[in-house]
């Protein structure tokens, strides 16, 4: 199964609080600050609400 490796490339300073609750749902917590995910739709709907916070890459295992 694919995972997804996820890192957030902005700062949370002046985000709406739905933003913030969605990456603290990832655990993201800090800029450059990555996390591993299973690559599962909830992850994916999740990430779009975010994808102009984060970098995303596919890693295979």
């Amino acid at each position: 199964m694919a995972k997804l490796k996820i890192k957030l490339i902005r700062g949370r300073a002046g985000k709406n609080y739905r933003q913030l609750a969605t990456l603290d749902a990832l655990g993201l917590r800090k800029p450059n600050h990555e996390v591993i995910k299973e690559d599962r739709p909830e992850i994916r709907g999740m990430i779009t609400k975010v994808q102009h916070l984060v970098k995303v890459e596919e890693i295979e295992e």
